[in-house]
């Protein structure tokens, strides 16, 4: 490769992309922080291995899921997400089914007791949330949650379900 053209890709991104871009990483970094979790954890008053954690949010949002599609959304390997999906099985924080579309694949979905953590997470989260936009506008945080939903969809190239006509 000729060195003197390794950086040239950075020409040519307009600038406003490389920001968000740079944004994206950098919320993504925070967002995989493990001590992330663990502030969310303690401020709930919960007791659960950081690795379930994540999962047990992602089933009771998206719930019932099967094991497959809930290991790419969490980016970990099938077998991995199995292990952790029957530790949270064994706490009585999640129940297999087998799917009614198709009975090879198992669904998973959080149980009541299960339901009671998410809901503590919640208001965990609500409560960090709220310190972090205590300055910003109703309408900030409005078109905050709009633009993000917008962005996600047409990523995903699924339709935006931020009430929006635009």
């Amino acid at each position: 490769m000729d060195r003197s053209r390794k950086y040239v890709h950075n020409a040519y991104m307009d600038k406003e992309l490389r920001k968000l871009h740079q944004a994206v990483l950098d919320l993504t970094g925070l967002i995989n922080q493990p001590r992330r979790d663990d502030v969310i954890l303690k401020e709930a008053n919960v007791s659960l291995d950081r690795a379930l954690f994540p999962l047990l949010v992602r089933i009771e949002r998206r719930g019932p899921i099967g094991i497959v599609e809930l290991a790419g959304d969490v980016g970990r390997d099938y077998t991995t997400v199995s292990r952790q999906v029957s530790k949270l099985e064994k706490l009585g924080l999640v129940e297999r089914n087998t799917s009614q579309q198709d009975a090879r694949v198992s669904n998973v979905a959080v149980t009541k007791r299960g339901l009671k953590i998410t809901d503590s997470i919640d208001a965990a989260r609500e409560r960090l949330m709220n310190k972090i936009f205590q300055d910003w506008s109703s309408k900030d945080k409005k078109d905050l949650v709009r633009l993000l939903s917008m962005f996600v969809a047409d990523i995903t190239g699924a339709k935006a379900s931020s009430g929006t006509s635009e």
